[in-house]
């Protein structure tokens, strides 16, 4: 593909896909509906002449196929896991089975109103109380909550009841340890919850450092916050230890549980040690992760920490279920309502679907996916860690960047001329030239070799090429974008 020499009609097919916002389309006089005149009387307006308008200045007219074609172009310009891979590392972008939304939208769960009395509601509560039952076997823990709306939240839910538990025992405590290969959230969550945090350096084989975290943990620390598998993709091998060193000093091990697909069915973090954890039910366990949820955290805890879980608790009695209000030691409600009750039917329908034999494939076609990536990469592209890799691989630019000039945003961005989603760039932060791929469980052989062929020609054009690599993306409605400005002042409406 040479992005350079573009033809006239591709030119002018690309034109096209770049038509302006709503508001710069359409004419004068132009409606998407004709109704006829009213042959009946005048209903009395209820809103005051006074606060009417009668017409607002700068709004579209447009007739009905230009709406239509208008967001149908802009549904084709975004690229979506149901079009392709998308290898976006930490994050499991994976095909989720269309059961599950089916499931998500019959009515009995779709349309129940949150403030429905319990006996309205038992189909609800029922799959609510089941659906906890089996993440905690899944992840053998004693107890879950719900309420948390994604990971982060989840993050922050555990931390609190860690803080409350240490509280009740009368031994709080000022420090969190985070290992320099957790998740960016890790740390940011320790903060916000009044902790000062603390960096564990990993190992020469990506591991949490044992020697340094011994050499640190006291009678200060509160928990150490590990990601795992980490963000170089590697399982950290050492929990059992980990999990020992803390409790040995009255502190806990929290588990980010965000890359639980590399685990799921293989080994079960309750039985390593992990006091308190969360899953992100709409990426491990149904729908695709993106563009800000809707998520759910699940979080997951031994029993020493259950007293203190997010109320109401979903409890079952004499054969029904209720929402249980009164627990003293309870942090409080973390969430509006119950959480995002849509992604509970998901995540439930996607376990029950699979089973116990169907998660446990999930777990090895994760880890076999990301090796197959790595097996097909080495030798193309700098791996910095040569540990076995789980659910994602990590590489890096050095030896490319030396040699040609041609750096991991530059591969990322030509990797959009090829039809690929760019995979996760310059993080994790100790990895120079980071790109982390995770190509999830969902993917076939065909997919991967496409993709792994993609980068291999796209490392020989930059041998070959390297200004055309460099200037990359060339065939998409928009060039490279000035992604810092983006971020810290965004334009989030149209202005005349």
């Amino acid at each position: 593909m040479d992005g350079t020499s573009e033809t006239p009609a591709a030119r002018a097919r690309r034109s096209r896909d770049r038509s302006g916002l709503l508001f710069e389309e359409g004419g004068p006089g132009r409606i998407g509906i004709d109704l006829p005149p009213l042959d009946v009387p005048d209903a009395a307006d209820p809103i005051e002449p006074g606060l009417l308008r009668e017409r607002v200045d700068g709004m579209p007219e447009l007739s009905e196929p230009e709406v239509v074609r208008h967001f149908t172009r802009l549904s084709m310009l975004n690229y979506a896991v149901d079009r392709g891979l998308y290898p976006l590392g930490s994050c499991t972008m994976k095909y989720n089975p269309k059961l599950n939304e089916w499931a998500a939208r019959l009515p009995g769960f779709a349309r129940v109103h949150p403030y429905a009395p319990e006996e309205l509601a038992q189909g609800c509560l029922e799959l609510m109380h089941e659906l906890e039952g089996l993440l905690a076997t899944i992840t053998g823990m004693d107890a879950v909550t719900l309420q948390p709306a994604a990971g982060a939240h989840g993050e922050l839910t555990g931390i609190m009841l860690v803080r409350a538990c240490l509280g009740a025992r009368g031994d709080p405590r000022k420090i969190i340890l985070v290992p320099d290969s957790a998740h960016g959230t890790n740390p940011a969550t320790a903060s916000f919850s009044g902790y000062g945090v603390e960096e564990i350096p990993s190992n020469a084989k990506g591991c949490v450092d044992l020697e340094a975290l011994r050499r640190r943990v006291d009678g200060t620390v509160a928990a150490l916050m590990v990601t795992n598998p980490n963000t170089l993709g590697v399982f950290e091998e050492d929990l059992v230890e980990i999990a020992r060193i803390l409790h040995e000093r009255g502190a806990m091990l929290y588990m980010d549980g965000a890359n639980m697909n590399a685990m799921i069915g293989i080994t079960r973090p309750g039985d390593a040690g992990v006091d308190v954890m969360h899953l992100n039910l709409h990426k491990t366990f149904s729908t695709p992760h993106g563009g800000g949820g809707p998520g759910a955290g699940a979080v997951a805890v031994k029993r020493h920490l259950e007293p203190y879980l997010p109320v109401p608790r979903v409890v079952k009695e004499s054969g029904a279920y209720r929402l249980e209000h009164d627990r003293p030691h309870s942090i409080g409600r973390v969430r509006s309502f119950h959480g995002n009750f849509g992604m509970f039917v998901r995540a439930y329908a996607y376990i029950r679907a699979l089973g116990a034999r169907g998660l446990r494939e999930t777990g090895l076609t994760a880890i076999l996916n990301a090796n197959y990536v790595r097996k097909g990469l080495l030798g193309v592209l700098t791996l910095p860690y040569a540990s076995p890799s789980f659910h994602e691989v990590v590489f890096a630019d050095h030896d490319l960047e030396r040699e040609t000039g041609v750096r991991t945003l530059d591969i990322a961005k030509r990797l959009m001329d090829y039809g690929f989603h760019p995979p996760t760039v310059y993080f994790p932060l100790i990895v120079h030239g980071a790109m982390m791929i995770e190509p999830t469980e969902t993917e076939s052989r065909e997919e991967l070799d496409a993709f792994v062929a993609a980068i291999k020609a796209i490392v020989e054009e930059a041998r070959t090429d390297p200004e055309l690599v460099k200037s990359a993306p060339h065939t998409t409605p928009l060039r490279r974008l000035d992604e810092t400005a983006a971020a810290r002042k965004p334009k989030l409406r149209w202005r005349p």
